[in-house]
């Protein structure tokens, strides 16, 4: 089998452009709806967090509640590793934003531990009071909420800036 790494492609300003793009959309999209949902991103998203649960449930039951959140974060971590290894900074940026938009949706979901106003998919139990629960931190349920936010956000912010410093350092106007 082949070696899958590759040396890196070079970045062009219309994939820069493009990673900027998601981003800003990414923000536009939850500011308009009220409620920090990308409508078609986030559909995806809740998707493969609640494939999670039963696929972690194989193997142990009481860890599939970590499998929501081990899941959705490991899916857009996988990605961004897949394009790194191939050196394509720009789907690695991507894939960046995108593991950020979901810490976003964590720490939303961390946030709501204690006031369980969240709509639950089925009605089922709230991942994170059990988890912080188990944890014995259920009262710093926002506090721990809004440090996973600020990693999301400075992640959603430094994935398209590092392929813009990625295009800049190799392109011909330096």
């Amino acid at each position: 089998m082949a070696d899958e790494s590759a040396s890196p492609k070079p970045v062009r300003l219309t994939g820069v452009l493009g990673v900027w793009l998601f981003f800003a959309a990414i923000v536009v999209l939850r500011l308009r709806s009220g409620e920090d949902w990308v409508p078609i991103l986030d559909s995806a998203n809740l998707v493969i967090h609640e494939a999670g649960h039963p696929l972690v449930g194989l193997f142990s039951s009481r860890l599939s509640v970590y499998g929501g959140a081990l899941f959705q974060l490991l899916f857009p971590l996988l990605v961004v590793v897949h394009f790194l290894r191939r050196g394509e900074g720009v789907g690695a940026a991507v894939g960046g934003v995108w593991l950020g938009e979901n810490l976003l949706n964590v720490a939303r979901y961390m946030a709501d531990a204690r006031a369980q106003v969240l709509p639950l998919v089925g009605g089922g139990h709230h991942d994170w009071a059990e988890i912080f629960n188990r944890w014995d931190v259920l009262a710093a349920d926002t506090t721990i909420a809004g440090l996973i936010a600020f990693f999301g956000w400075a992640l959603m912010l430094a994935a398209p800036a590092w392929v813009t410093w990625v295009w800049w350092r190799d392109s011909e106007y330096t």
